[in-house]
């Protein structure tokens, strides 16, 4: 009988939800309730990070979301103020920057070498 007494009944719990199958969008907390039972609180799923289009990694500045939540957002939440802001890391951003001055660079040189080489056949 004192091993009968030392064994608690536990609660059983039932999903409150038709769906009745352990996937993402039925993910569940079990919480006791002020009246001392116990209770299933169904969570939200996890919001991600935007990533870069270029390399992939996270964005520093922006929050993580849902989509539904970052219609609702300001845009100083979705977004950092500079070129490419919501869409790519300032890494990036640097090196595209780099490389369209060094195109440029190499264009000005090729027209400076096209123009120096016409007098040589002149002369």
């Amino acid at each position: 009988s004192d091993l009968r007494a030392s064994v608690k009944m536990v609660q059983r719990l039932t999903y409150k939800r038709r769906l009745s199958y352990n996937t993402t969008s039925n993910t569940h907390r079990v919480v006791k309730t002020p009246g001392g039972r116990l209770s299933l609180q169904y969570t939200k799923k996890a919001g991600s990070v935007p990533k870069c289009g270029d390399c992939g990694t996270d964005l520093k500045g922006i929050k993580a979301a849902r989509p539904r939540q970052l219609a609702r957002m300001s845009k100083r939440l979705k977004s950092v103020t500079r070129a490419y802001g919501g869409s790519r890391c300032s890494s990036c951003v640097r090196n595209r920057i780099v490389r369209a001055f060094l195109i440029e660079e190499q264009k000005i040189v090729k027209k400076v070498l096209k123009g120096a080489a016409k007098p040589a056949k002149k002369k």
